[in-house]
């Protein structure tokens, strides 16, 4: 409540003021004190605020902001008497000292509208106000070529009303990667280097992307007219040509073959089947090679680890009973190439035993209403709502009330544990040894903290509908989040299958879809989406389209356009073979049978339902060790960036004089010891070159390696030695 002194000077000022029209607290001081910088993260729209004033994060909540401007500090920050003498204006405009510095120009209309504002009274008009509708950026995609260097945006907002302003000078210009170009106050763009910027354009409530392309000039260009075997190939190669960037040529057979057998597989192909497969004259032997990978056990057994790592499938929580309760419900359907959007109906609408309704794990491994919102939105939705949990998510249109309204609809999920049954741990009443009964207890519910309030169940982005007969809200966002009509679901699904076989996704990090992270092929992604859905929904559907795309098999070697080209897809990525494929190829590959702790002998590590994330650390002798050192995640986030895949001196040791890599190499009765039988020295050469490295050696490598198998005098120890040394090759850690 204002005092009635207060009440007094309000009336006097708005008198003064005479009868001029005041300036909109909605449209013209909020905008001001967001063009001014004043409420952004790094200031005073921190979660803190900064210097006891406090404003919402962008200007998100207009209540706030007045209060803090006109309530707060016993309304010391505004002056109606003399609104210049206002401590909002003279610590922005840096008259007195300001640790923010100088945010405002005294002859600026930033200074102009918040002056006014005060002189008038501060009316507030934020709930009459008209709202901004839509904005009409220009241009929201261009392509510049050398010399041009600058290009200016216009910005136009229409109003609830109809009426329409040029807010170009007041809109706000944020450049979304750093060091490629800087833009004006006024929305003038610069070139600082030749590259690929986005500038977000936000004006009050309304944010549009502009993408711009920066193209240096290279009169010797000609486009190599690379045949195009889909519309995959038509969206990258049409982008290329722009880029003027040729793509690499097809890569060979060989490397096809491997570079499919771990991307379906996670492991290198036999040698035989290698050998057959370069030798076989049929034009059309890739795609038959992508069917025949995916109808192996091997398929199912990797594409249900990845499943698993973003669905929290680990022992800690779940116990080990759960672990393969769950990991076989997910294998079970990837063989049967079951839809995925019935894949993930089926876990969100689930309750039951997670013994025996294993579908009901994914509500097991994450016991909070929080959890399962913000791990739902991440993994399905592709959409990171973290945090919006404390405020109003800084770089996304979510709302901290949105988070907790999406919380509510999972709010309902209980447990009834089996038994009298103790946590493992003291100090996690959430871990559990034995069975437990997933159901719905109308009791429960989530306080938004904001608002003091429950949280009124609501899907993201969307309003709750009414629910039909005997439909409860589980189920009816499970049918909503999985719908063809979703406009986020078949584009997460479908860019996380391109991340997993491009090595990046069109939308990277692959979980974080916002307007200030666009895609690199935007009508790409909605391509793949629509035909994943036209598809029904069909994993290996859009697998194979991806694979069989002349974009998938371009060869890892650069040309001399596109060395530098990281994210356009102009050639292969290398990437280092993941935890589980470097040891699975390395056991397979030299016919070592895997033995892995509290699992049957012969298991491999892509087939381990999940870790068993203990309290201590591995025997480091271990393969358990192993795995942890190349990056094999703990399954306690729901983010592929748990998996590291970064490279490390203890990686090198590993490899160098680690017990995993000498272990199998020197193993008594692998793949070198039925070699020994076989006097040809070229013929044993060419043997551990096709089940290492996946080709023949060069007529080179053959000459040196057979004169030192002829030379030695420990045949086996020679065979060692060069069975080591390809191991440690590149062409064996990474997948080309």
């Amino acid at each position: 409540m204002f005092r009635p002194v207060f009440i007094c000077i309000l009336t006097l000022s708005t008198a003064m003021a005479g009868f001029a029209e005041p300036a909109s607290f909605r449209n013209d001081v909020m905008v001001a004190i967001s063009k001014a910088g004043c409420n952004l993260g790094t200031c005073h729209g921190n979660a803190t605020g900064k210097g006891g004033f406090k404003l919402s994060l962008r200007g998100q909540d207009a209540d706030l902001d007045f209060k803090a401007l006109a309530r707060e500090a016993s309304g010391r920050r505004v002056n109606l008497f003399a609104p210049e003498q206002s401590l909002l204006l003279v610590k922005a405009s840096n008259k007195i000292a300001h640790e923010g510095g100088k945010k405002i120009d005294p002859q600026g209309w930033e200074y102009r509208v918040l002056r006014d504002w005060i002189a008038a009274g501060m009316p507030r008009d934020d709930a009459t106000a008209p709202k901004v509708t839509k904005l009409i950026v220009t241009p929201t995609e261009a392509v510049l070529d050398e010399p041009t260097d600058k290009i200016q945006i216009t910005v136009q907002a229409t109003f609830a009303d109809g009426t329409q302003r040029d807010v170009t000078p007041r809109a706000i210009y944020e450049p979304l990667q750093n060091g490629i170009v800087e833009v004006s106050k006024s929305g003038l763009v610069k070139r600082l280097q030749f590259g690929e910027p986005s500038v977000l354009v936000r004006f009050l409530n309304q944010s549009v992307p502009v993408r711009l392309t920066f193209v240096k000039a290279n009169p010797s260009f000609a486009w190599s007219k690379p045949r195009r075997e889909s519309y995959i190939d038509a969206h990258v190669f049409n982008k290329l040509k722009t880029l003027r960037l040729n793509p690499s040529g097809v890569c060979s057979d060989e490397i096809f073959a491997r570079r499919a057998w771990l991307d379906l597989c996670g492991m290198i192909p036999p040698a035989d089947e290698a050998r057959a497969f370069a030798a076989d004259p049929s034009r059309d032997k890739r795609a038959r090679l992508i069917d025949r990978l995916m109808v192996r056990p091997e398929f199912a057994d990797f594409w249900t680890m990845k499943w698993s790592d973003v669905l929290k499938v680990e022992s800690r929580t779940l116990d080990k009973t759960g672990v393969q309760a769950f990991h076989d419900w997910i294998r079970t359907a990837i063989t049967q190439n079951r839809p995925v959007n019935e894949l993930v109906r089926d876990m969100l609408a689930s309750r039951g035993s997670t013994y025996h309704e294993p579908q009901t794990n994914f509500y097991r491994a994450n016991r909070t209403p929080e959890a399962r919102a913000t791990s739902a939105a991440q993994v399905f939705l592709g959409t990171r709502l973290q945090c919006a949990q404390c405020h109003n998510h800084p770089f996304d249109r979510w709302t901290q009330d949105d988070y907790y309204n999406w919380s509510a609809v999972f709010a309902q999920v209980d447990y009834k544990i089996i038994g009298n049954l103790k946590p493992r741990d003291k100090n996690d009443k959430h871990e559990f040894n034995g069975e437990q009964v997933v159901f719905l207890n109308t009791k429960l519910n989530i306080e938004n903290p904001r608002t003091g309030d429950t949280a009124k169940a609501r899907f993201l982005g969307a309003e709750m509908p009414k629910l039909a007969d005997k439909e409860d809200e589980l189920q009816a966002a499970a049918n909503w989040l999985t719908s063809a009509q979703h406009p986020l679901f078949a584009k997460a699904q479908a860019n996380r299958i391109w991340y997993h076989l491009m090595g990046r996704g069109l939308v990277d990090p692959v979980d974080d879809m916002r307007l200030t992270n666009p895609a690199s092929h935007p009508k790409l992604l909605e391509e793949l989406a629509q035909d994943f859905i036209r598809s029904g929904f069909d994993l290996r559907h859009l697998i194979r389209t991806i694979m069989l795309s002349r974009t998938y098999q371009l060869d890892s070697t650069p040309n001399d356009t596109n060395a530098a080209d990281l994210i356009n897809y102009s050639h292969h990525l290398p990437r280092r073979l993941s935890a589980e494929q470097l040891i699975d190829s390395l056991y397979s590959s030299l016919r070592v049978t895997p033995d892995f702790n509290g699992w049957n002998r012969g298991t491999r590590a892509s087939q381990i339902p999940g870790p068993a994330n203990g309290r201590g650390s591995p025997d480091p002798m271990s393969p358990e060790a192993f795995l942890a050192q190349f990056g094999r995640p703990k399954r306690e986030l729901s983010c592929e960036c748990e998996r590291a895949s970064d490279t490390s001196i203890g990686q090198i040791f590993q490899f160098i004089s680690g017990p995993i890599v000498s272990g199998v190499v020197s193993q008594k009765y692998n793949r070198l010891g039925s070699l020994l039988k076989n006097p040809d020295h070229g013929a044993v050469i060419r043997d551990l070159y096709w089940a290492l490295l996946t080709r023949a050696p060069t007529a080179n490598e053959a000459k040196v390696m057979a004169a030192l198998l002829a030379s030695a005098k420990d045949r086996r120890l020679a065979l060692e030695d060069i069975a080591w040394s390809l191991v440690n090759a590149k062409e064996f850690l990474l997948c080309r």
